[in-house]
């Protein structure tokens, strides 16, 4: 069986667990159970960095010893993945003994090679990132990560023979063009390289400035550089050397990690197992950061994002979609809960949970909610939704597997939406209406196995609302006994004559709290004082409240059947379809005058959906179509492309 070992960076205790920490542990999470689905033995490492500088003064604020501190901290984080779904095979600290250990063998190991000397150095010191920077790495002389200037420092010290491997390293990378990816920053190793020589790699500090560290074999008087001690955890968590993890997982390791630590773990790291006689991983995959309104989240700035809170107000099947949809891996992208709620209502409310709804809904009403038997006889458009969903589902393991998440999911989102409209475009209702029962049945059956495909590829990302929707169509669902590189060729491992549920509520639309919803603040009142023309304030009185307008629910249906009004020359009997159980709705509409019926076949319209359904002329009309007189006739209300009948105008 082939394996596949995910690494998280071990995160550094000096703060509790923020979004950027949750993102990379549901990624890493995320493409775990994906590599499950594809039948590999896999194995999810995450943990602590618990050594060096900052954690020592961190401590010292806090009025704790450094073991304190660290064991409070990386409890939070301990803590924090079962509430965020995120589900490893180990958590590894660094002050573990047996991390300890390791360090110190590999350490005696480098240093018997010929590989660590004793100098003296002095340079630019940030106790923030906890290493030395050179001049040329100084952004007009201050650290580019904290910016703040550093501080010189001459002490002596051990140090790695890093530069003589920089030739090494720099072939190995050409050689294995996805070493590091995305490719931008595989472009940014191989030039930082080709600036110029490597220097050495300072792996010691000098217990008379700091004790709390991992002390060296070999020199009683020295502690380890916190980066050497870290970096070995993916491998200390193995059992290396003789561990079995080492020979199951070691050859199919992949690091995941933020921008900001990609030189340790695209240079330090690799020089350091070359070193030691370790084979390098086989790949460091690098995400960007999560900003808020364009800055990168920060303490200070006081725009840290709590991911528990956005937890408990929107669910954590919507909030790991957002994290794995909205930002493009390797780019930064911008958090807003504007942007969650978005993603929340239009993909998983309008598109996938309307799909289950209106579905399982139809099932009932036509099959008594029992998953009906297909015919053999298949018409064009089961074909091409087949093939959509078979195109669907191997972009999405081809993009998932290439840690390109929002495209994966893209994907298959095609086929969610390509089943809404399938639904339009065959029409259960009319099929029922006409008595074609088994044509209907076929149909039905169409949509729930590929119902049941989405659900089960959807896993990785959503597992809770997966296995649910699984559920809801009567699926026992057991990773290990799923394998979905087979899903693209297999059709039919949906059971027929089983029960499903009655509807699906899964997705429930939101709206952003108040205090982030426009209304009357103090710009409308400011307005008002300084509102000296009597024009404008008697426009003023005509204003309606942001809260009246919440109450039009406006919605985007298809036109799927026109005729005209038997007793009125100037109405319409205009259905509609905002995929809705029960079938499209009638509305009786003055448009006669303006359009043929066979002009609005088909033509998506906006409509209030939630106006109190009347007679016109002995025609029950359920809602009004919004349109616009023009000079020339009537303009219909649209959106500017196809969208999933019953979409929400917002």
């Amino acid at each position: 069986m082939d394996s596949f070992y995910i690494t998280t960076p071990i995160f550094y205790v000096n703060a509790k667990p923020h979004l950027g920490h949750a993102y990379t542990a549901i990624i890493a999470d995320a493409v775990t159970r994906f590599h499950k689905l594809m039948g590999r033995d896999t194995f999810f490492l995450t943990g602590t960095d618990e050594h060096g500088d900052k954690i020592v003064k961190a401590a010292e604020a806090n009025g704790e010893t450094p073991k304190e501190y660290v064991d409070k901290i990386s409890a939070l984080f301990q803590n924090m993945w079962p509430n965020l779904k995120v589900e490893n095979d180990k958590f590894i600290r660094t002050t573990d003994p047996e991390h300890i250990k390791v360090v110190q063998d590999v350490l005696q190991r480098v240093y018997d090679k010929g590989d660590i000397y004793f100098g003296e150095y002095g340079g630019h010191y940030c106790f923030g990132c906890e290493r030395f920077y050179t001049e040329k790495e100084l952004v007009d002389g201050k650290c580019p990560q904290h910016e703040t200037k550093p501080e010189y420092i001459a002490e002596k010290n051990y140090f790695f023979k890093m530069s003589q491997y920089q030739g090494w390293l720099l072939d190995h990378i050409k050689k294995h063009p996805d070493f590091v990816r995305p490719e931008r920053y595989r472009k940014e190793v191989v030039s930082l390289l080709e600036s110029g020589a490597l220097e050495d790699l300072c792996i010691s500090r000098p217990k008379s400035r700091l004790e709390w560290g991992i002390e060296l074999p070999f020199d009683k008087d020295y502690v380890c550089y916190v980066w050497f001690d870290a970096l070995i955890n993916y491998i200390s968590a193995l059992g290396w050397p003789e561990g079995d993890g080492v020979k199951r997982y070691w050859p199919a390791v992949n690091h995941l990690i933020a921008k900001d630590i990609l030189k340790p773990h695209a240079v330090f790291w690799p020089t350091m197992l070359k070193s030691a006689g370790i084979e390098p991983y086989q790949h460091l995959n690098v995400h960007g950061y999560w900003l808020i309104k364009d800055t990168k989240m920060s303490k200070s700035l006081g725009n840290v994002v709590e991911p528990l809170d956005m937890i408990k107000t929107y669910g954590l099947n919507a909030f790991r979609y957002f994290l794995l949809r909205e930002m493009s891996f390797g780019q930064d992208a911008s958090f807003s809960e504007e942007a969650l709620v978005g993603r929340l209502n239009a993909d998983l409310a309008n598109d996938l949970g309307n799909l289950f709804n209106r579905t399982l809904s139809m099932t009932h009403k036509y099959f008594d909610g029992v998953i009906p038997a297909p015919d053999d006889a298949e018409e064009i458009e089961d074909a091409e939704i087949k093939k959509l969903g078979q195109k669907a589902m191997e972009t999405f393991q081809a993009e998932f597997a290439e840690m390109r998440f929002a495209r994966a999911l893209e994907g298959l989102w095609e086929l969610v939406r390509g089943l809404n409209k399938y639904i339009d475009t065959v029409q259960p209702w009319a099929l029922y209406k006409e008595k074609k029962l088994k044509r209907l049945a076929t149909v039905m059956y169409v949509m729930l196995e590929n119902m049941r495909k989405i659900a089960v590829h959807v896993w990785p990302v959503m597992p809770e609302a997966a296995v649910n929707m699984l559920q809801q169509l009567g699926v026992d669902f057991d990773p290990q006994k799923v394998d979905i590189s087979k899903e693209m060729d297999v059709w039919g491992l949906l059971d027929t004559g089983i029960a499903v549920a009655e509807s699906s509520n899964l997705f429930p639309r939101v709206d952003l709290p108040k205090n982030d919803v426009p209304g009357e603040g103090e710009g409308t009142k400011k307005q008002k004082k300084t509102s000296k023309s009597p024009k404008t304030e008697a426009v003023s009185e005509e204003f309606i409240a942001f809260e009246d307008f919440q109450k039009l629910d406006l919605r985007v249906g298809t036109v799927v059947e026109v005729e005209k009004h038997p007793d009125a020359d100037r109405l319409l009997l205009v259905r509609v379809d905002l995929g809705e159980s029960d079938g499209p709705r009638q509305v009786v509409a003055g448009l006669a005058e303006f359009f043929k019926p066979e002009e609005l076949q088909g033509r998506q319209v906006v409509m209030v959906a939630n106006l109190k359904p009347r007679k016109l002329r002995k025609q029950l009309s359920q809602g009004m179509i919004l349109a616009v007189k023009t000079e020339n006739g009537m303009e219909l209300l649209t959106a500017s492309g196809e969208v999933p009948g019953g979409s929400k105008v917002s």
